[in-house]
């Protein structure tokens, strides 16, 4: 039998690129406009206490380019009443002329001290999936009826995550699901095992997302860029792979590793075979990952 999945014209890549500090507006402003210039096609802020807050940093930042789309990687759900973030959403996505592409998601557990600094509770990590699931669906409603500041388009949705529960949750409702590290084998010895463990969350993603799987846009954040000549951050992949080695990281299909023709060629590889066609990398894999996207446009 024929997969249909190669018949079909696979989506464009689209690649991502996250900052989380700058000293000044001038400073944001010449950071997107640089992520422009070097072919990004969204740039993203997270949601953390201690850092800039998300919404006016990305009109500022979509004030400065013309191209780039501007997004969250990735709000906070426990931080946010429905109504109110639905009021936001909306207005910023009024405000950046419909470049806004809101991302969203449960709450780590490191953000522990962050709900206590705020005076809210923290509560457990199926309660933090289940109110994410429920804001979700309470915003589409508000949108759908009317509620909101006006919203001429479907405003895209993306989820981040890792583990099982969390990452159903995105294929159920997301438009764009951006895997946060694929888990792997303690014993991953090969880049190899690190790809097919790749390609089994991609098929755990399109079980879990049924009928709705071919609308779909699958994303993987990437932990590492090491285009030779470059060295990569690893600080991502050790984050969320405490357990693995120095020597396994490499193999993570997050981290990607070669020349950049080579890394094209394994991006492609991601593509063809399951589809992944959306990269998130931290601003320290900027530059490295630029040099893939030009072999890639």
């Amino acid at each position: 039998m024929t997969d249909s999945r190669n018949e079909m014209t696979p989506r464009p890549f689209r690649f991502a690129v996250g900052f989380s500090a700058a000293g000044s507006r001038a400073e944001w402003q010449d950071k997107a406009r640089r992520a422009e210039d070097l072919g990004f096609d969204v740039v993203q802020i997270p949601d953390h206490l201690g850092m800039t807050s998300p919404f006016p940093t990305v009109i500022s930042m979509a004030e400065a380019t013309s191209r780039v789309r501007v997004g969250t990687m990735v709000l906070n759900a426990g931080f946010y009443r429905p109504a109110l973030l639905a009021r936001d959403v909306a207005t910023v996505d009024q405000l950046t002329d419909g470049r806004f592409e809101f991302g969203i998601g449960a709450g780590p557990d490191f953000a522990k001290p962050e709900f206590e600094v705020a005076g809210l509770p923290f509560p457990s990590g199926r309660q933090r999936i289940d109110n994410l699931r429920d804001t979700i669906g309470e915003i589409r409603t508000l949108f759908a009826n009317g509620h909101e500041p006006p919203v001429a388009r479907r405003i895209p949705l993306l989820v981040a995550g890792r583990g099982d529960r969390l990452v159903r949750v995105a294929a159920e409702h997301a438009d764009t699901v951006s895997l946060a590290g694929v888990p792997v084998a303690a014993d991953i010895d090969s880049e190899a095992a690190g790809t097919a463990a790749l390609g089994r969350r991609v098929e755990f993603v399109r079980a879990a997302a049924g009928e709705r799987v071919d609308r779909l846009e699958l994303g993987l954040m990437v932990q590492g860029v090491n285009v030779q000549g470059v060295d990569t951050d690893l600080s991502p992949a050790r984050r969320f792979n405490p357990d693995l080695t120095e020597a396994q990281l490499p193999y993570l299909p997050g981290v990607l590793t070669g020349s950049a023709p080579d890394i094209a060629d394994t991006l492609r590889h991601y593509r063809d075979a399951y589809s992944v066609t959306h990269y998130a990398v931290p601003e320290t894999g900027m530059t490295a990952l630029a040099k893939v996207i030009a072999q890639l446009r």
